[in-house]
């Protein structure tokens, strides 16, 4: 609560005051204050110290404390013309003189406009200026001495005045001016209380950051030391503030900023025991160092927090990237899809997402997540297809201590418990084997799981997304696919349509890519119309990555800044595999669909010289998914140089 204190030595104006402050209902915030001129500065000393926001005060009296330098405002009475006017009106009746012979005996701050207001009312008057309370009996003496009509003054000029049987005014304020001061202090008031809550918040921020902080004035002299500071620094701020920085801290650059303004930053160096990373910045007012501060920092302290900060992190590692937004696009086709997955996003269902590889199965997955009310849980995602069928369960569901030899001693949590109350992203999930499928299946139904090698079930709370690039009916039907698991699954689709079929998004996507690209590996390349119409014709099996990866290395090793079509064609059949081959036809894909999986695989081994990439984009597998069917039936890989 704001605290205003009004000082009087005058009892008949402080009951004027009193009526006042009633009027304007301020009693409860305005201390009215009783004291001798003499007394005056000592207990506006006092009033500092109780943590009053404003004094009042009037004549002399005010202007005593503010000559006091006392660092809390202070709030005049000041005599306006009225009240003057009514004081020299009161004069001549008393003397009975159109034109009185005058003595005003008062400070500085009593006589502003009064010689003009003595000529307009025919007062022959004299001002004896004072500047102590000691003048006013050497002033009075005086005058008395100089045949005046009439003494003019404050409380105590009137009555060592009338003690020599000199004629004397009191000079008064009116109730307006008073009234003006009570509401002015006030604000005054209101204002401070701001400032000091202002203050205390930034005396909070800066005694309870970990950094230490130190502010210094232009002559490095040291006005704020936090806690911290105190810590690191070995110090107390209670002997430090006051004194130069140089006493507790050398840093060679603080002329520089003090000077010219500069800031300093990660500055390191010793201090007794200790290295501290120090930053130092200038505080600027109209353009001018005014002082700095100082923020340090103890190293190991850093390098502590940082590896904590890391290990967070990777305990909680399994973090979705990907928001909707970044699934770029503008065909209705993608926009389509991605409506779809943000109604997905709303519901807590097992959810399926079917397309072709390269076609942003994990990022729909994660945007999924990311959207849902899981989004603060884990994302965790497993390949299928990367993993052989007993690694994958033990991944999946975990064990216990001597479950299998080479079984930690402690077991394992598997990737179910992991993302318990988040999203298990199951991609490539028509590669895994039968016997996992009947144990996905029990998790979907009972939401329970067991470690391998336990005899107690665990509950869990997952939502299952489910990717596939593959027809999974077809597999069902070649008993390859759990039917029941299907429709588990199934409970949502998202279907992913393949680039080809995503009207317009070829030339935007390759605009993006190029830019991309261009600032990354800091290049100038351009594609032509006819080069962007070019892109459009080529069917792109590998999806949006394999375009993203084309134009990454079209961008890197072109080695031309205009990419026309004759260079992208050329550029096209160059790769390490041709379009033709990349692309196959109809007829070549139906000759295929009729032979068995084994026969398929060696004829696009043949075709491809056996290029283990090239082939795995043809039949539309992974890598690791052909490299384990080349396994199962025992194909081994002989490629032909040329």
């Amino acid at each position: 609560m704001s605290k205003i204190a009004f000082i009087t030595s005058d009892q008949t104006f402080l009951e004027q005051v009193k009526v006042s402050t009633s009027d304007l209902g301020l009693e409860d915030k305005v201390h009215l204050n009783f004291c001798q001129l003499s007394n005056a500065t000592a207990l506006a000393h006092h009033l500092q110290s109780q943590d009053t926001d404003v004094i009042i005060a009037r004549g002399g009296l005010a202007q005593l404390i503010i000559d006091a330098n006392i660092k809390i405002p202070v709030v005049e009475v000041v005599f306006t013309g009225q009240d003057l006017a009514y004081v020299f009106q009161e004069a001549k009746i008393k003397t009975g003189l159109s034109s009185p012979k005058v003595a005003f005996i008062a400070f500085d701050n009593m006589v502003a406009d009064v010689e003009m207001l003595a000529k307009i009312l025919n007062i022959d008057l004299t001002i004896y200026r004072l500047e102590t309370n000691e003048d006013i009996s050497i002033m009075v003496k005086k005058v008395s001495q100089l045949h005046y009509d009439i003494i003019l003054g404050g409380n105590k000029t009137v009555m060592l005045a009338q003690q020599k049987g000199l004629q004397t005014v009191m000079i008064h304020s009116g109730d307006h001016a008073i009234k003006t001061a009570l509401l002015e202090a006030q604000k005054i008031a209101q204002g401070r209380q701001i400032e000091k809550e202002n203050a205390e918040k930034f005396k909070a921020l800066i005694d309870y950051s970990m950094e230490g902080i130190i502010s210094i004035s232009q002559d490095k002299k040291i006005l704020i030391l936090n806690r911290a500071a105190e810590r690191l620094l070995n110090c107390s701020a209670k002997d430090m503030i006051g004194r130069e920085l140089d006493a507790i801290l050398n840093l060679p650059n603080i002329d520089s900023c003090l000077s010219e303004g500069q800031q300093i930053q990660d500055y390191v160096l010793q201090q007794a025991h200790r290295w501290i990373s120090v930053n130092i910045g200038p505080i600027i007012v109209d353009s001018v160092p005014i002082g700095a501060f100082v923020t340090f920092q103890d190293i190991s302290r850093i390098q502590e927090a940082e590896a904590k900060i890391r290990n967070e992190v990777l305990a909680r590692k399994f973090i979705a990237k990907y928001n909707l937004q970044d699934i770029i696009g503008i065909s209705p086709q993608i926009a389509e899809v991605k409506r779809i997955a943000s109604e997905i996003s709303k519901v807590d269902v097992t959810t399926l997402i079917i397309g072709n590889s390269g076609t942003g199965k994990e990022l729909f997955a994660q945007s999924i997540h990311n959207l849902s009310s899981r989004s603060s849980a884990p994302f965790i995602a497993v390949n299928c297809a990367a993993l052989p069928p007993n690694l994958l369960e033990s991944e999946l569901f975990g064990y216990v201590e001597g479950a299998f030899t080479g079984a930690t001693k402690k077991g394992k949590q598997g990737l179910f418990e992991m993302a318990h109350r988040g999203t298990l992203f199951l991609d490539e999930i028509s590669e895994m084997d039968q016997y996992g499928q009947s144990r996905l299946l029990r998790v979907l139904q009972e939401r329970q799981i067991m470690r391998l090698g336990d005899n107690k079930y665990i509950p869990i709370d997952v939502r299952i997304i489910a990717a596939s690039n593959k027809d999974l009916e077809e597999l069902i039907h070649k008993g390859n696919f759990r039917q029941d698991l299907f429709y588990r699954l199934k409970v949502l689709v998202l279907n992913l349509p393949p680039l080809r079929d995503r009207s317009g998004d070829v030339e935007y996507l390759a605009h993006h890519f190029i830019k991309l690209y261009n600032r990354t590996y800091q290049k100038q390349i351009e594609l032509t119309t006819d080069a962007y119409f070019y892109l459009t014709q080529y069917a792109w099996p590998g999806n949006v990555r394999e375009l993203n990866h084309f134009i990454e290395r079209l961008v890197i090793t072109t080695g031309k800044t205009t990419i026309t079509e004759d260079i992208l064609q050329k550029f096209l059949e160059s790769r390490e595999y041709d379009t033709r081959n990349s692309t196959f036809s109809s007829a070549t894909n139906n000759s295929l669909n009729l032979l068995s999986e084994e026969a398929k695989i060696r004829s696009v081994l043949e075709s491809s010289n056996f290029n283990i990439k090239k082939s795995a984009d043809i039949l539309g597998i992974s890598r690791p998914t052909l490299y384990r069917k080349l396994q199962n039936y025992n194909i081994q890989i002989k490629r032909t140089t040329f």
